[in-house]
């Protein structure tokens, strides 16, 4: 016999009708990947036999992920289901609720998460030749190297 449903158990953020802030993390590193790998929502909500809209849902952290539905979502995105929690510390963090321009410019602060980001991987990757591209990796850092000093 299933465990009865306790009714009054919050189902989302502490009771607070926002989405749980890990529902947020891991909706957000769903985003994430997807991003970097170039796929569409489309793409990916056919691969899990879901609409556009529920992966929209799920990467805001609206909807909940399941334990398979993560796991498929690793399978797909190939990568552990580890790297859904990945940073989790800084995410679990108490904040103060920021507005919707607040929100967006702390999101706009991780360099992850920028389409600037998207574009220099895709283009990297574009390069076919490997020594090139490793010339060019060593490059990148030993710029960003001396930026730091």
């Amino acid at each position: 016999m299933p465990a009865p449903i306790d009714e009054d158990a919050p189902r989302r953020g502490g009771g607070t009708g926002r989405p749980n802030p890990v529902d947020i993390h891991v909706g957000s590193r769903v985003r994430l990947r997807r991003t970097l790998l170039g796929m569409s929502q489309e793409k990916l909500a056919d691969a899990l036999g879901l609409t556009f809209q529920q992966v929209q849902k799920y990467e805001r952290g609206a909807n909940r992920i399941g334990a398979s539905r993560l796991h498929q979502l690793s399978r797909i995105l190939d990568v552990p289901v580890a790297f859904f929690f990945e940073e989790m510390a800084s995410a679990q963090r108490p904040q103060p609720q920021p507005g919707m321009n607040e929100e967006q410019a702390s999101f706009s602060r991780d360099p992850m998460t920028r389409r600037e980001t998207l574009e220099l991987v895709r283009a990297y990757y574009r390069i076919p030749d490997e020594k090139v591209r490793k010339r060019i990796f060593e490059l990148v850092k030993a710029v960003a190297a001396a930026s730091e000093e």
